[in-house]
């Protein structure tokens, strides 16, 4: 992908913090913002903040900054939360659950339109107002509804074989919540959220902490 050539992964995970002083800001009379003063409100390195602001491509005005409304929609647009991508959740489980109910996903530009269980129990429900399917209907409803991105959110030991279930049914990004490497086509995009990663150094960290 071109624009990631531009800026690095750690750069991109820093600008939902950007956004999130930005739009604060953006509340207030403030037309412009200096790079300065992000500086004294993130805790992060000047040199960062401005090669992260360089690589937007936007141009700032000496002394005053860079517009404030500007800045949020360049950062908005490469990050692609300008605009909605609707997306299927797969395993309405606890964590399946808890994600079709994060209402700051279609605030971003991620809509979850619908869920999917092999559990048929479950299908014909509602979660937080999205339909749950069974997963005999997925190649149909994908086809029809025009979806390329899912949420993957089943047992580890059931990930690949679902995985597989959701290219063949056309599905092209998969944000994959299990902890199971996933083996998919060229073509296909996958980005791993392992939990028990987070877990493990959050869990250090308090170690240390506690212990000194």
């Amino acid at each position: 992908m071109d624009r990631l050539k531009i800026l690095n992964l750690p750069a991109i995970r820093r600008f939902p913090t950007y956004l999130h002083i930005l739009k604060r800001l953006d509340t207030s009379d403030m037309e412009y913002v200096s790079t300065a003063e992000l500086i004294d409100r993130l805790d992060f390195e000047a040199v960062l903040i401005r090669k992260d602001l360089a690589g937007l491509g936007l141009k700032g005005v000496p002394r005053r900054g860079y517009p404030l409304k500007a800045l949020i929609n360049a950062i908005e647009s490469y990050l692609g939360w300008n605009k909605d991508d609707e997306a299927f959740l797969i395993g309405s489980g606890a964590l399946g659950h808890a994600l079709l109910g994060y209402e700051q996903f279609s605030d971003r530009g991620l809509k979850i339109v619908a869920a999917f269980d092999s559990d048929e129990s479950k299908c014909g429900s509602e979660i937080s107002g999205k339909p749950v399917f069974s997963m005999t209907k997925l190649e149909n409803l994908t086809a029809r509804m025009g979806i390329r991105i899912a949420l993957l959110c089943v047992p580890w030991h059931e990930a690949q074989q679902v995985a597989d279930q959701l290219v063949e049914a056309g599905i092209k990004a998969i944000w994959n919540f299990t902890a199971q490497e996933l083996d998919l086509p060229e073509g296909v995009i996958c980005h791993n959220e392992n939990l028990m990663s987070s877990l493990a150094v959050f869990s250090v960290k308090m170690k240390s902490h506690f212990n000194d």
